[in-house]
């Protein structure tokens, strides 16, 4: 295939898992009508465990014929403790989004917890990485745009939206654990090791904390194979499948539309407000984010050539979315 033509089927395939991820907020907030989160959460996640499954068994089998072998740095009782750690952050991270949801729109969770495209670099200077202006530029819209979305008279943070503040940062702790380990384990093995994990604790909060927490699963169905089947399963293959042909910057850029398709869903299938706030903050926000993963050679010389960790390869593992 032309290599312009492929960049291009990649970049499409990109988009579409944004859009799944998008829409994945409307999921996760209409579920809950009938579900609590934690349960929400261990039901979609245990879908999307087993959705990946067949294709970790698969590799393992194509590798095992063709004498490969990958993550040969760390042996199966350190890559379940890796997966396991990973699956704990990813728990802290969804679980903040999927109680945050309960008190704001989907609209305001997708923009807000797409800061982890900022945070992550960020958190990286704050480690000893230097970071270029574009990145700083990028932050200072984005902060902008988040106090126009979210911040209400007497300068308060809806509690929601708070939640999902505070879950962008385990997001983006999430990323920087990620990208430390992909180099030494199968991303499959990291995300099924993770989503199990998740999985696991989400279940367990909802046994404790959840009075019958499986009693509406039938009218919350939709919403669950949505967040685990699509946002999970196939969102997450059609990444994989992109991002190795896509130009790291493409799918940094890309991937953060993720946060403009949230809001079109909640306002489409939620009767969410069209607010002036919303077009505004989400507007700057978005901006910030795509400024912050402009290639380096697009800003002026003498900034670092640092962009976002891995170009989100392991957003994966955001199950966002995940």
């Amino acid at each position: 295939m032309n290599p312009a033509k492929r960049i291009f089927r990649a970049d499409g395939l990109l988009l579409l898992t944004a859009l799944i991820w998008g829409f994945a907020f409307v999921a996760q907030r209409s579920g809950m009508r009938d579900i609590g989160p934690f349960a929400f959460n261990g039901v979609r996640f245990a879908l999307g465990t087993l959705s990946l499954l067949p294709l970790l068994i698969l590799g393992k089998r194509q590798a095992r014929s063709s004498q490969e072998e990958e993550g040969a740095g760390l042996g199966p009782l350190a890559k379940t403790g890796w997966a396991a750690l990973a699956g704990l952050v990813l728990f802290l991270g969804a679980s903040l989004q999927q109680v945050g949801l309960v008190y704001t729109t989907a609209s305001n969770a997708g923009f807000i917890t797409s800061l982890y495209v900022i945070l992550v670099p960020l958190i990286g200077a704050c480690l000893g990485r230097p970071s270029g202006l574009r990145i700083w530029m990028g932050a200072v819209l984005a902060v902008i745009g988040l106090f126009i979305l979210s911040i209400g008279a007497g300068f308060a943070m809806a509690p929601g939206d708070l939640l999902q503040l505070v879950g962008a940062f385990f997001w983006a702790g999430h990323i920087l654990l990620i990208n430390r380990l992909v180099d030494r384990m199968e991303a499959l093995e990291i995300a099924v090791g993770q989503f199990a994990t998740c999985s696991l604790l989400s279940l367990g909060v909802a046994l404790i904390r959840e009075p019958a927490p499986f009693a509406g699963l039938g009218p919350a169905a939709i919403p669950i194979l949505y967040g685990g089947l699509l946002s999970i399963g196939v969102a997450y293959t059609l990444q994989i499948v992109a991002q190795k042909t896509a130009h790291p910057a493409h799918a940094s850029i890309i991937l953060s539309m993720e946060a403009l398709f949230a809001a079109i869903g909640g306002v489409l299938f939620l009767r969410e407000p069209l607010t002036l706030r919303l077009a505004l903050g989400g507007v700057l926000m978005l901006t910030g984010m795509i400024i912050s993963q402009l290639e380096p050679s697009a800003v002026p010389s003498g900034e670092d050539h640092d962009g976002l960790a891995s170009s989100i390869i392991e957003h994966a593992v955001d199950g966002s979315e995940e």
